[in-house]
């Protein structure tokens, strides 16, 4: 996870508030001091809540659920589409669509919509229909990618939200806070911090401060979405170990028909057969049915033992 510094912040921008009259008085503990009738943001304030939010948004990916990017002012547009499919997460960039988390239903069958759309295109209805009924297709196709395109593959709600400009995205917010999602989110002097649970007070007009905040919490998700994914292919990975040692240690169906129940094998032809050990007085196995002929001279050697009650006899007699 990166770790941003005071020096990054403070090149950025991010100090920079709202004018002193237009101030939110509960953003009074996150101001520094006043100056040319401007407010500027503690720094210090800044990089603390940052490293919490990090932490926090991080452990929302190592869950296995999404967060989702919204910002839609012009500053954080291009930001939040980089940084949204750098990490592998939902998005809103454009415009946000009422409903869009209360009635997700709904939002379900317009990404159904659109994507039937998008298979006339490339099935061969176009060619089968005329040029008019075309251009409706692809304005209707256009109209719903704006809207919803960034969140078409967010199969269920999000388990976080990140926002820019809380007090332009305020239906965002409100959806969010009735659904108990957390929320992430810069909030600059001129706005209320409590509406967010996890606030990071800086300059949310900047360009340069927008990406700074927003690269280092896309790091923490991208982190978190990675260990997820490595500890899911190791569980399954266990599993199918455990699997295949299990199979390995029960006994096959032919063994166990024929084993008897004190553990031994039953049966001539279940059970195992013993090598015969040949001795040397033994005859071979006749083969093909002929029988081997044998040595003219089978009397045992004259150096034998002798038989019981005799001696043997000696080279004089």
């Amino acid at each position: 996870m990166a770790h941003v510094t005071l020096q990054q912040l403070l090149l950025a921008g991010a100090h920079f508030g709202h004018l002193t009259r237009r101030w939110h008085p509960k953003m009074k503990p996150y101001i520094l001091m006043e100056r040319n009738g401007i407010h500027l943001i503690d720094l210090r304030k800044t990089q603390e809540c940052l490293e919490k939010a990090c932490i926090a948004v991080k452990e929302v990916a190592l869950r296995g659920e999404q967060v989702l990017f919204v910002g839609t002012k012009s500053q954080a547009r291009d930001i939040m589409l980089a940084e949204a499919k750098r990490a592998g997460v939902p998005y809103v960039n454009e415009r946000w669509l009422g409903g869009a988390l209360t009635n997700f239903q709904t939002i379900r069958q317009g990404i159904k919509t659109l994507n039937s759309l998008e298979k006339k295109m490339t099935d061969g209805t176009f060619e089968k229909i005329s040029k008019k009924e075309r251009l409706m297709i692809e304005r209707r196709r256009e109209k719903l990618l704006e809207s919803i395109g960034g969140i078409r593959d967010m199969n269920r709600l999000p388990g976080a939200i990140y926002i820019v400009d809380i007090r332009r995205e305020k239906i965002a917010v409100a959806e969010a806070r009735r659904l108990g999602i957390p929320i992430f989110a810069i909030v600059d002097t001129n706005v209320d911090p409590d509406l967010v649970d996890f606030p990071i007070p800086a300059n949310d007009d900047a360009f340069k401060s927008i990406a700074v905040v927003t690269r280092a919490l896309t790091d923490a998700v991208a982190e978190g979405v990675a260990t997820y994914k490595a500890s899911a292919h190791l569980q399954e990975a266990a599993m199918e170990t455990a699997a295949r040692d299990q199979e390995h240690r029960e006994p096959r169906g032919r063994d166990r028909d024929d084993r008897r129940p004190g553990g031994e094998r039953g049966g001539e032809r279940g059970g195992e057969r013993r090598k015969r050990v040949r001795r040397p007085g033994d005859r071979p196995a006749q083969h093909g049915g002929e029988e081997k002929p044998q040595p003219a001279d089978s009397s045992p050697p004259s150096s034998a033992a002798p038989s019981d009650g005799g001696e043997a006899p000696s080279a004089e007699s």
